[in-house]
């Protein structure tokens, strides 16, 4: 009866074992498909990294070359914001000597009266000076105009 009990004891511990060996069979080949996801995982993401990486280099390259066309074109802008200026100064100055010219042109049609036998001899001297004088005036008030425009 003992040698019964230890068969039937042995053969309940068989059973035990077999259910346990399938159960971790199991396991084992969940872990294994497991395994094959993990890989297709990390061979994407490597892909992904390896493709980040190329784009960064190029965002790299491309930031090189914008800085320097935007160190171009600062460069280029301030030598035009100096030429400008440069000019500005200048009109300002033939602005300045044409009001100069205007005033003393009428200072002197106001000082001088010609007398008749002169101002007869040269009429045509007469019309050009006048002419002079007003276009000098139109072109002062033109520049005056626009220095006041642009003050404004």
């Amino acid at each position: 009866m003992i040698t019964l009990l230890a068969d039937f004891l042995v053969a309940v511990l068989l059973v035990a074992t077999i259910v346990s060996s399938l159960a971790l069979s199991r396991k084992i080949t969940r872990l294994k498909a497991d395994e094959a996801a993990m890989r297709n995982i990390i061979a994407e993401l490597m892909l992904a990294t390896e493709t980040a990486e190329r784009a960064i280099a190029g965002l790299r390259t491309t930031l090189g070359d914008c800085d320097r066309t935007l160190a171009d074109r600062l460069r280029t802008a301030e030598r035009y914001a100096a030429d400008l200026a440069s000019q500005v100064e200048a009109g300002e100055a033939v602005v300045g000597r044409i009001g100069q010219i205007v005033d003393a042109s009428r200072q002197i049609a106001a000082s001088e009266s010609p007398a008749p036998a002169a101002a007869a001899r040269e009429p045509v001297a007469n019309a050009r000076i006048e002419r002079l004088s007003a276009a000098a005036e139109a072109l002062a008030e033109r520049a005056s105009k626009r220095l006041g425009g642009r003050a404004a």
